[in-house]
């Protein structure tokens, strides 16, 4: 039986196809993840990426039914039987903070998204959770403006969800080093507009160092310049929750890993009493 910790975030670790327990660093506490890329394809290949033989694509068709009965099963595991004995969870710790649509690539890129989180709170809803757990979508937001897509997180809204919406650097050069993305930052900006407009959003933000790429990621003067300018644009017509800003935890599997490193204490939070100034709530993880 493997231990559950922060450094720990096997999707197979529970034996289900798409449902996996995490301990979070954001969340505090157990966050039950599901993941509908079961084929380790995504629409981005950020550098510290943790899927192992990652690809480029969408999510496969979801099992609706497996779906629902793994998450049914999950959840009667935790509220009723022994899963927090089992994976030796400290005390605190035994209490359920989130459920997250996240993965092993875009979750939004699963066909008929809406229809699928709607399958999420049906089966969550017959749980009875006493806990206040919170709904989390965990995405790189690049297909927030498909109609579908807004279908599903005004569900999360309508269940006091939250979006958690990448955004690692506000420079075409880095977005392209660090996440592969071949989405412009106009169209980015835009989706992130939308997505609060229609759920509670948060940006999520890495920040690394990247060897022989002096002037990429969020160490660089120009770069946090960059995201600092986005960020006012942004507030000025939106009201985002705040910024999540952490660095490396556990290693990428990516072949860029051996260039790309965890950044010191100072940085992270000098850059997080930049981000503050701006009005906006920082947490920090490191």
């Amino acid at each position: 039986m493997s231990r559950l910790s922060i450094n720990n975030h096997d999707r197979d670790v529970a034996g289900y196809q798409y449902i996996y327990p995490v301990i979070s660093r954001r969340s505090g506490g157990l966050s039950i993840g599901i993941n509908f890329n079961t084929n380790n394809a995504c629409n981005w290949r950020c550098v510290y990426c943790q899927v192992p033989d990652l690809k480029l694509g969408s999510a496969p068709d979801v099992d609706l039914d497996l779906l629902a009965a793994e998450l049914a099963e999950f959840l009667q595991d935790v509220l009723h039987g022994s899963f927090y004995e089992r994976f030796e969870l400290e005390p605190e710790m035994r209490v359920i903070k989130d459920i997250a649509i996240s993965g092993n690539g875009e979750p939004t890129s699963v066909k008929e998204f809406a229809k699928t989180i709607a399958l999420i709170v049906q089966v969550v809803g017959q749980a009875n959770i006493a806990d206040a757990f919170q709904y989390v979508l965990i995405t790189n937001g690049s297909l927030i403006h498909k109609t579908d897509v807004q279908q599903g997180l005004k569900l999360l809204h309508e269940n006091k969800g939250q979006v958690w919406f990448k955004l690692d650097s506000a420079t075409e050069e880095a977005r392209q080093a660090i996440n592969h993305s071949a989405l412009n930052l106009n169209r980015q900006t835009e989706n992130l507009l939308s997505s609060e407009s229609i759920c509670a959003t948060w940006l999520q933000t890495c920040m690394l160092n990247y060897a022989g790429k002096n002037n990429v990621g969020l160490v660089s003067s120009a770069e946090q310049e960059a995201y600092l300018a986005m960020l006012k644009k942004v507030i000025q017509q939106t009201t985002l929750q705040g910024v999540m800003l952490y660095s490396l935890a556990r290693p990428s599997l990516q072949p860029e890993s051996s260039k790309i490193s965890r950044v010191t204490t100072e940085q992270i939070n000098d850059f997080a009493n930049r981000i503050r100034a701006l009005g906006l709530v920082v947490n920090v993880s490191l």
